[in-house]
């Protein structure tokens, strides 16, 4: 069957047209039209994982921003949580794991850019928003143009200034980005006055975002002062009840980009204020594509990692200019002197959170455990980089064919084009449910028409036509362009499909793993080959079964173990051995007949009603690796000398806890009864 695409029209360009942008002290400037942002004046896609550096130890950061660095991504952006730092009134803490001017030098160490999310509200699963409990008890009303909240919101943007005064585009540094409150959705005078503020401050960079999402209209905002970002998740643990939701509409590619608003690109109408965000003058971007999700007491969904490729896949065809995940690295809350930093019913929000976990299931776990996600997002990430400037200008083009999110039976697809060349995008994946396997499947994409493929199994890909590889025409491929080095362009095969390579002239190179055409190298990798692929220091890698880092100009693997690797020298792939031996800690878990003590927050124990709580003994005889616990229960709390070290809301997965928190500690396991009052996958 042929597939074909609505009419291209492309838009009108716009630039210098909002009050954003700003240069570094060598001129280069980074900007953006309506279309796609732009750094020394080309355009670019840039890639940001979300990771709280006070939900890590400081000791962490350094390893856990290369590994995201591995993994492709280029910005790190990070909440700076009010009640981290000033838990009492006028009592500040930037210390230690607060120390945020140590994070940001230290992703810039790593190489990596910075988007600083400095609230005030800031959400983020956390107490009152990230607000201190003094603060929301103020007799005044909060985030309002209130003169005596505004008066504290000047005094934190100060405080914060002081910390990372220096470390701005402008001087050199390497924060880019701040945003402005969190999903604040019906007050632009107040995120105005919020800008004006942190100007006058000092946190001046080049971009200023805001939440985007709200009802069909988007949200209100002051129009040129600020970046929309917006947001996709594969499903909703806020949601009230615990019956299965339906099929996620971010499997289908549809250029809209409020999440409220499925349906087209531009809202047609106003709402009864008379308004509608106005999104052809911002490029889209995203700073919360679901990296995972956090389960909720009452919702425990499972985040498959094709789940997550095939989202980001899915919003980059849509025209995604700003691939930014949420979150990209989990965390561990910490607990505050006066209170536990977690979100719950008991501060007034409608969902308990666990108390110390945010992992999140994300690309990299709350312990730094690399999941199969961040092998696959890497291969999108990858090509950013190379052919971001590519791919920016091109616009999404509607498919013919829309299927609905709960039709299995029709092709997902869509394009980017500038009117001669693109990419083609197929999403085979749906989330809780196979598709139904397509032959023959020809796609036309009126410049190109490619030869037929079968679209089975679980996958998800993207392919190029009319595009340029060194001095050539790539008429198309059917493979997944990955990068560049040299002379070199890498592709990695698509499931199911034969990798086969079209140029101008006709020439044709079909199942041809490394070839050259008119002096310039393919190189098709297959696709467990290519989910291991990482740039590392400029150079190409390929691990061996394990995920390699680059951290003090050494390479590194994520996982303990003897690995036989790959580099590239620029004619091919030469082998070397990353060599880590570890030693794996013997654990033990054993019933206990009687509590050991009294647990100290017994009330996560007994959420909706009171439970049996039964205990288990675990011990470690070193700090080697993982304990890995399979109990079943409501809530799982693990206590290390009679405090708490981690704890988990059960959701049939085994949970994974280093042995390292264990080791040397008198170490119990709480387990509440489990009871029919929440949505579960297993």
């Amino acid at each position: 069957m042929k597939y074909t695409f609505k009419e291209y029209k492309p838009s009108k360009l716009m630039e210098n047209h909002l009050n954003l942008g700003g240069a570094n002290p060598d001129g280069e400037e980074i900007n953006l039209t309506n279309l796609y942002f732009t750094r020394g004046g080309k355009p670019f896609i840039g890639v940001m994982g979300e990771y709280h550096f006070s939900r890590d130890s400081r000791g962490n950061w350094k390893r856990e921003l290369a590994k995201m660095k591995a993994g492709g991504i280029t910005i790190v952006s990070t909440y700076i949580f009010w009640i981290y730092h000033e838990e009492t009134e006028g009592v500040y803490d930037f210390s230690g794991d607060n120390d945020v001017r140590a994070f940001i030098e230290d992703a810039r160490e790593t190489g990596l850019d910075v988007v600083i999310r400095v609230g005030p509200w800031a959400h983020g699963e956390c107490r009152n928003g990230g607000l201190p409990d003094w603060l929301v008890q103020k007799p005044f009303e909060i985030r309002t143009n209130n003169d005596e909240y505004l008066a504290l919101v000047r005094k934190w943007y100060s405080r914060i200034y002081d910390e990372v005064k220096g470390l701005f585009y402008k001087d050199g540094g390497n924060i880019i980005a701040v945003q402005l409150e969190n999903e604040y959705i019906d007050g632009a005078d107040h995120l105005a006055e919020l800008k004006k503020i942190a100007v006058e401050c000092g946190l001046v960079a080049p971009l200023y975002t805001v939440t985007g999402w709200n009802s069909v209209y988007g949200a209100e905002i002051p129009v040129d002062e600020v970046v929309p970002v917006f947001g996709a998740y594969v499903t909703s643990p806020w949601s009230r009840h615990t019956r299965p939701l339906g099929p996620t509409p971010h499997f289908v590619f549809n250029r809209m980009r409020n999440d409220c608003a499925i349906g087209a690109d531009l809202i047609e109408g106003k709402d009864d204020n008379g308004w509608r965000l106005p999104y052809e003058r911002y490029p889209f971007a995203t700073c919360e594509l679901g990296g995972g999700i956090q389960p909720t007491h009452h919702r425990r969904p499972i985040v498959s990692p094709m789940d997550t490729y095939a989202l980001s896949l899915v919003k980059l065809g849509s025209g995604n200019n700003l691939i930014g995940y949420y979150m990209y690295h989990g965390g561990t809350n910490k607990i505050g002197k006066l209170s536990t930093f977690n979100e719950s019913r008991a501060t007034g929000y409608p969902n308990d959170y666990p108390i110390l976990s945010y992992d999140f299931q994300a690309p990299l776990s709350e312990y730094g455990e690399v999941r199969e996600q961040y092998r696959l997002l890497n291969m999108l990430h990858l090509f950013a980089a190379d052919f971001g400037d590519v791919l920016a200008p091109m616009e999404a083009v509607d498919s013919v064919i829309s299927p609905e999110p709960d039709d299995n039976s029709l092709l997902r697809y869509g394009m980017r084009t500038d009117g001669e060349s693109g990419f083609v995008f197929i999403n085979h994946h749906q989330q809780y449910g196979a598709l139904d396997d397509l032959t023959d499947v020809v796609i036309d994409t009126g410049k190109v028409e490619f030869p037929p493929i079968d679209v089975k199994g679980d996958v998800s890909f993207f392919m190029p036509f009319n595009m340029r590889v060194g001095g050539n025409t790539l008429r198309y491929a059917t493979a997944q362009p990955l990068c560049t080095d040299g002379g070199a362009y890498f592709f990695a095969k698509i499931p199911n499909v034969d990798a086969e390579y079209e140029f101008a002239d006709g020439k044709k190179f079909t199942n041809v793993n490394d070839f050259t055409y008119n002096n310039t190298r393919i190189v098709t990798l297959d696709y467990d080959r290519a989910r291991f692929l990482r740039r590392l220091g400029g150079v190409l890698h390929i691990g061996g079964g394990c995920d390699l880092y680059t951290m003090g100009g050494s390479v590194y693997s994520a996982e303990n173990g003897e690995y036989e690797c790959e580099k590239w020298n620029g004619v091919g792939f030469e082998s070397f051995t990353i060599n880590q031996p570890e030693r794996i800690a013997s654990v033990t878990i054993e019933d206990v007949s009687e509590a050991p003590f009294i647990p100290k927050y017994k009330e996560q124990l007994s959420i909706g009603g009171e439970r049996e709580i039964t205990w288990k003994k675990i011990t470690a005889d070193g700090e080697g690796g993982f304990a890995e616990i399979n109990v079943e229960g409501d809530v799982l709390q693990l206590y290390a000398d009679g405090e708490l070290a981690a704890d988990r809301f059960y959701n049939g997965e085994t949970w994974r806890v280093p042995c390292s928190l264990i080791y040397g500690k008198e170490c119990y396991i709480a387990v509440s009864e489990m009871k029919d009052d929440f949505y579960r996958e297993f």
